[in-house]
């Protein structure tokens, strides 16, 4: 795993995408995803939707023993209202998330950025169902034109996670803001949802 950007706190307005939501197995998920990704990009087409980026995988629920309930598709440039038999349009919700960037074993880049959350005293917006862990938006947004670059392990992945609203979660959230010292100005892919952020 190569980290393109380290873990941060960052502030995002709402995101709106298109997407197509199913459940399956952890084992071949990623084969699920690009299934996916190639259907929305279909959809995409047809409707004539301007979309930002090159997909991004959705995790509603994670069971790594058990079914995944996820969700791939495209970013688009403002709310997408559409009538398709496959797509749903839909948002990454606003609020402060924790984030980095990566490339390469998105296992390892996860794990890395939960231990951040945790040494940093934050919390992930989560809650225990009986499907498995239900994340309120956790996602990666991936970057980089498959056209360009077909390796699956060069592509700059973006990996980002609600966090928990709490009473003292500004502080923490400011500290975790101060933790990223030299890396304040960094912002990289993540600047490319400036233009298709929603104002609240």
């Amino acid at each position: 795993m190569e980290i393109i950007e380290p873990p941060r706190v960052e502030e995002r307005a709402e995101i709106p995408y298109v997407g197509i939501r199913v459940v399956t197995p952890f084992r071949g998920m990623l084969a699920t995803r690009d299934r996916l990704l190639a259907e929305a990009r279909a959809g995409v087409k047809e409707t004539g939707i301007e979309t930002v980026g090159y997909g991004f995988l959705r995790l509603h629920v994670v069971d790594m023993d058990g079914p995944m309930d996820l969700e791939a598709g495209y970013f688009t440039k403002g709310p997408a209202h559409i009538v398709h038999p496959k797509l749903q349009s839909g948002s990454m919700v606003a609020g402060s998330y924790a984030t980095l960037t990566y490339q390469d074993h998105a296992l390892r880049a996860n794990q890395a950025l939960q231990d951040w959350v945790r040494d940093n005293g934050l919390v992930l917006d989560r809650q225990t169902v009986p499907e498995g862990d239900l994340f309120t938006c956790r996602y990666e947004a991936f970057w980089t034109d498959p056209s360009v670059e077909s390796r699956k392990t060069r592509w700059t992945v973006e990996l980002a996670i609600l966090l928990a609203k709490y009473v003292d979660a500004s502080q923490k959230i400011a500290s975790a803001f101060r933790a990223r010292g030299e890396h304040s100005g960094a912002r990289g892919p993540a600047s490319q949802l400036d233009s298709l952020s929603l104002t609240n």
